[in-house]
Formats: C-alpha cells, structure tokens, sequence
C-alpha cells in the first residue's frame, strides 16, 4: 500500500467564494481513472486488500486529488542548490536524523530513494514559490476588496437572555452606577464573562454580518443596546477599531486565501 500512495503522492509532508477565473491554471488529472484503477487492484506481492476501500473509508480520497493538483502545478518550480540543502537540512531537524546511520534507516523505513526524499523535503517552499508566482501582482486589489472584512476590532459585551435584565444593566452603565467588567463577569452568559466582556482583537469578518455592521457603525466608547440578537439581547461598546494594513503578514495570509480558493476551483472540475 505505501509503495502505491507513495506513487500518487499520498504520502507527502504536509504543508483560506472568490473569483480567481482570471489567474486559474487548468490542472487536469487525467491520470486519475489509471489511478483509481491501481488502488482497486490487490497487491501482487502481499496479501494486501485493494487500497481505494480503505482511501474511502479513511475519507483520504479528497486529500489525494488536492495533493495531486498541488503537484501538478509545481512541477515547473524549482529550487536552486542552497535552497534545496536548506530544505533537506531542515526536514532531516525536524525527522530528528542527525547521523547518516539514521538517514539511511529512514529511508529504509519508509522505502524512499534520496531523489524522493528531496522532493518532499523541498515540496513545501516549491507551493510557496508557486502561491507566489500566481497571485503576488493580484494582492493590491484583492487588498481593497476585502478591506472592510479584514479590519479588526476590539469591543465589549454583555449578554443576557432575560429583557428586563438587559434593560436594567444598560441603564447602570449609562448612569455610570457600574463599569462594563464588572457587569460582564457577573451577568453575561457567554464566553466574554471570563475576559471582563472584551472580545477581539478579532476580524470583521469573522462576526455575524448584523453584528460586524453595528460594531462598524459605533463610534468608540458608545455604549450600543440592548439589541436583540440570536436568543438573547447583547449590550455593545467599541474599545478599538484597528485598520488592516497590507505587510508582510497580510500578505500572506491573501496569497493563501487564494491559493485554496484556486485549488478549491480545481478540486469540482471536471475531467476531460
């Protein structure tokens, strides 16, 4: 079986609806009835069962074609010689091979030619020389796109399933009789009790839309409720808003959305 994985590149180190039409690849698998037709026969050498049984059973399948497309998009990539040391040293760090003794056990082990083993070794920077490739000319725009979602926000919360009893917090807080940390240990009912009622800093995005445009629209330190919310009512106060900036960090994090919305792209198309 892992011989026949292996051929597929199932067994690989491991490694964010948007339109990427413009900047799609078209990678097709059509090796995968060939594919599928060797995993559903017995092994010749062992008493193995047929692997595609077992693939399903695991829900492995998905993650092979994922795996499949990755490869053939980076098959143009390479690496060059410093990389690709750095890369094997690396992967022999974290495999915990200090001493060729152990190296060649590994490769024993796991039935690997060194050629093998540096294409998993170097498979990882390859995907990320490829995301690179793709999309670095598209993340300005993909930025501004996204912008509003990628602010995050730091606020306050209180949240209450009895009315009545929001009523009564939201004028003890308007009245300055007690402060919101207080309140939120004391009566909130959600996960924010044990943070004094602070949430984030956290996305907007990431909130229900209703929730993300009432926080948008508070100015800081407004006191916003109660407002009737799911199944209970919620008091509000913007502590801070913080703007997404495109560095580094946000960058990457662009260029991944990308790429598994691509991949994604590739995984529901058809074959032919």
């Amino acid at each position: 079986m892992i011989a026949a994985l292996r051929k597929y590149n199932v067994i690989a180190l491991p490694c964010g609806r948007i339109n990427v039409r413009p900047f799609s690849i078209l990678v097709r698998y059509r090796d995968l009835p060939e594919m599928l037709e060797t995993l559903c026969q017995p092994s010749t050498t062992t008493q193995e069962e047929p692997m595609l049984p077992r693939l399903l059973a695991y829900d492995m399948l998905p993650q092979l074609l994922r795996e499949q497309i990755i490869d053939r998009a980076i098959e143009p990539i390479t690496c060059s010689a410093d990389e690709t040391t750095e890369a094997v040293q690396r992967f022999f760090e974290q495999q915990g091979i200090y001493q060729d003794s152990a190296y060649a056990i590994w490769l024993k082990r796991y039935s690997m030619a060194p050629t093998q083993l540096e294409f998993a070794a170097t498979r990882p920077l390859r995907i990320e020389k490829f995301k690179t490739q793709m999309w670095q000319h598209h993340i300005n725009s993909y930025f501004l796109q996204r912008k509003d979602r990628l602010d995050r926000i730091i606020y306050s919360c209180v949240r209450v399933k009895d009315g009545s009893l929001a009523n009564e917090l939201y004028y003890r807080l308007r009245e300055g009789e007690q402060v919101f940390s207080e309140l939120a240990r004391d009566y909130s009912e959600g996960p924010e009790a044990l943070t004094g009622g602070v949430i984030g800093p956290t996305e907007l995005g990431c909130l229900p839309q209703p929730l993300a445009q009432i926080l948008r629209a508070s100015q800081a330190r407004q006191l916003r409720g109660p407002i009737p919310f799911a199944t209970c009512f919620l008091i509000l106060r913007v502590e801070k808003m913080i703007p997404a900036q495109l560095d580094e960090s946000m960058r990457n994090q662009l260029i991944g959305e990308l790429f598994e919305a691509w991949l994604q792209q590739q995984t529901n198309m058809p074959n032919g």
